[in-house]
């Protein structure tokens, strides 16, 4: 019945539930809506209990009882996937390939308009070798594939069914939760933790299969202004100050060795998302990331300090810096729940996945929801390359991760 999972992705991923960073509504974008109203009709044909769709904020939540002769009034154990995918590349149109019995070598996802061909080669993706004779699904080379999350998605939705139609496999109440905009960092904006109803839970938000996360980036966003003064060029000398230079001025006055190209593990970093601006006034984006709470603190402190130093230089009032914490490791929660990962080790081995623990270079909805008092690590689905036209995932790490999640619900007893 694990084979499910892959109908289940494909119908997802046809979907379209890219978020909008720039936007201001909540979910960023209406079309999330869609997934969202699929989901809770299949939660509830296929019997699932307690099926919320949140009409306002784009959330489903549902429950599986639990079916134990004595639970007493416990909270579940929960599964949390995010609908949306990246604004990075286009979510629309997604047309999947699937490649049978993979050999090893390169894979032609498709052309451009101009002929272009977009090849997905374990010359540049190594870890493609380890797919061999295994099934893959890509993009055309025209979209990103949506594996992040909506493998995720699939998988949840066809642990649920499993269950459902199982009932002799004894576990607590299986707490399931669909959530928008994960993507620009808002999942948890308006999440329900009551509605959700778990005491402990996992986010399948994971990459390969096997990789298994409880520590994440402290997380920052900083918003940079440059006030310049425009002069005709022709006599600026002495008079003119262009933004748009203070702005390359101060990026490149921040370390260089710690941009996200320069590192790895458990290394931060200053990323430059986005710059823009004239003569007159620019503005800059980055994102500041470690695991470190120290040092993180240390980067958001260095970026005022820049400022405040090149206001000294001019003068003047001429770079103001803006920065809004966005989420901080889930570390400091999950060391009193390690059980979930001792949990999670345990049922991997028995399906003959090796466990992966690594860091979360990046960020989950559990990382927020562990702050909100339901301890949530991470675990994988399957996908690689996510965010681009080279993202794909194996069919039969999909099946693995779904049979995965009915043991972790078949182990946990709170």
């Amino acid at each position: 019945m694990f084979d499910k999972v892959t109908e289940k992705f494909l119908r997802y991923v046809r979907i379209d539930t890219q978020s909008d960073e720039e936007s201001e509504n909540f979910p960023s974008t209406e079309k999330q809506h869609n997934l969202a109203k699929l989901l809770a009709e299949e939660l509830k044909e296929m019997g699932a209990s307690d099926v919320v769709y949140d009409t306002e904020h784009c959330y489903v939540y549902a429950k599986i009882p639990s079916n134990l002769e004595e639970t007493g009034n416990k909270k579940g154990l929960g599964f949390i996937a995010h609908m949306d995918t990246s604004p990075e590349m286009s979510g629309a149109d997604i047309s999947p390939k699937i490649v049978k019995n993979y050999d090893g070598g390169n894979i032609l996802l498709g052309k451009d308009a101009d002929g272009k061909e977009y090849i997905l080669s374990p010359d540049v993706f190594p870890e493609l070798k380890n797919y061999i004779g295994q099934d893959l699904i890509t993009t055309d080379g025209t979209s990103l594939l949506g594996a992040d999350d909506k493998a995720g998605v699939a998988e949840i939705m066809t642990m649920a069914e499993y269950l459902l139609k199982n009932p002799q496999i004894k576990h607590e109440t299986v707490c399931i939760a669909f959530t928008p905009d994960e993507e620009v960092g808002r999942g948890m904006d308006h999440f329900n933790v009551e509605q959700f109803g778990a005491k402990h839970a996992y986010t399948v938000d994971g990459g390969g299969i096997g990789e298994l996360e409880y520590e994440n980036f402290n997380a920052a966003n900083a918003k940079i202004d440059f006030i310049g003064q425009s002069v005709h060029p022709g006599e600026a000398k002495g008079k003119m100050l262009n933004a748009a230079r203070l702005a390359a001025v101060f990026d490149m006055r921040l370390p260089q060795d710690e941009r996200p190209e320069n590192t790895s593990g458990y290394e931060g970093f200053y990323h430059l998302t986005d710059i823009r601006g004239d003569v007159e006034h620019a503005v800059s984006k980055y994102i500041i990331r470690d695991h470190d709470r120290e040092k993180f603190e240390d980067k958001k402190a260095a970026v005022v300090r820049l400022a405040n130093q090149m206001n000294e230089e001019y003068g003047h009032i001429c770079v103001e810096a803006h920065i809004t914490d966005q989420y901080y490791n889930m570390k400091e929660k999950i060391e009193n729940a390690m059980f979930l990962i001792e949990d999670a080790k345990k049922c991997m081995s028995e399906l003959g996945i090796t466990p992966e623990i690594c860091p979360i270079r990046g960020g989950t909805d559990g990382a927020r929801l562990s702050y909100m008092g339901v301890a949530c690590p991470n675990i994988c689905t399957g996908g690689h390359n996510y965010h681009g036209r080279y993202e794909y995932c194996c069919i039969q790490s999909m099946e693995k991760i779904s049979n995965l999640l009915v043991k972790l619900a078949e182990i946990y007893r709170g």
